[in-house]
């Protein structure tokens, strides 16, 4: 299996929750979905996310959009206004997931391509 950066099979968003950053990662095809809920757990996010994130990470799933939804608490250095971190609303925080690698089937990585 190729081993990518889950951006090849994924795009994500992020933004601030108070002193956590919400993180949503989505599948690039309906079939990658299934791959993500079990690759991307709470603990996989967290060992990546360890130099932001000093709480837990909560995981949410969103199968009717072939998405996955994380709370990465404590995050943000106490929240968006008082905050003196440089991306005190977390935006930058879906880019760092996408950096993740991970080993994908090769026939996962086709259909996205088909499909783009």
């Amino acid at each position: 299996m190729p081993e990518v950066h889950l951006l090849e099979i994924a795009h994500g968003r992020s933004g601030d929750k108070g002193n956590g950053s919400n993180v949503g990662i989505i599948a690039r095809h309906e079939d990658v979905y299934p791959f993500l809920k079990e690759q991307l757990t709470p603990e996989k996010i967290k060992e990546h996310m360890k130099h932001v994130c000093k709480g837990k990470v909560e995981r949410f799933e969103m199968p009717n959009i072939g998405a996955l939804n994380f709370i990465l608490y404590e995050s943000l250095g106490g929240g968006g206004t008082v905050s003196l971190k440089l991306d005190a609303q977390g935006k930058t925080h879906a880019a760092q997931v996408l950096r993740m690698k991970l080993d994908v089937p090769q026939e996962l990585l086709d259909k996205v391509k088909a499909s783009n």
